[in-house]
């Protein structure tokens, strides 16, 4: 799992100083964990998206963003509470989920919205 300061993240993700509209920058689709060393709940995560990233290796990236560090990007996404997670399709538009999610949600959602696999009700 890297972790994104605002140079690799207009690099890998989206050039947000040169483009207004969504343009993904990414060869994998990816998941972005916004969080803050002194968050509890983004703590509980941490373990669980290490997992995912050894689960979907080769399918998706997994990014951490420090808030305390990276307070443009946490701006320019109205971050307001932690964890936040974005997660980027290779096409279409990104989606943001709050809060500590447990891991079958999680899951979930990377299969539906980053690699198009339908969940099973």
């Amino acid at each position: 799992m890297e972790h994104l300061t605002k140079q690799t993240f207009l690099d890998k993700v989206f050039n947000f100083e040169q483009n207004k509209d969504w343009k993904f920058e990414g060869e994998l689709p990816c998941l972005i964990d916004f969080y803050a060393d002194w968050c509890g709940p983004c703590k509980m995560v941490a373990p669980v998206l290490e997992e995912l990233s050894k689960e979907y290796e080769g399918k998706i990236n997994i990014y951490k963003i420090d808030t305390e560090k990276e307070m443009e990007l946490s701006a320019a996404f109205g971050i307001r509470s932690i964890p936040s997670l974005l997660f980027c399709p290779k096409n279409g538009q990104p989606q943001m989920a709050m809060g500590a999610l447990p891991k079958e949600a999680l899951k979930n959602a990377i299969d539906e919205v980053l690699l198009n696999i339908p969940v099973k009700a």
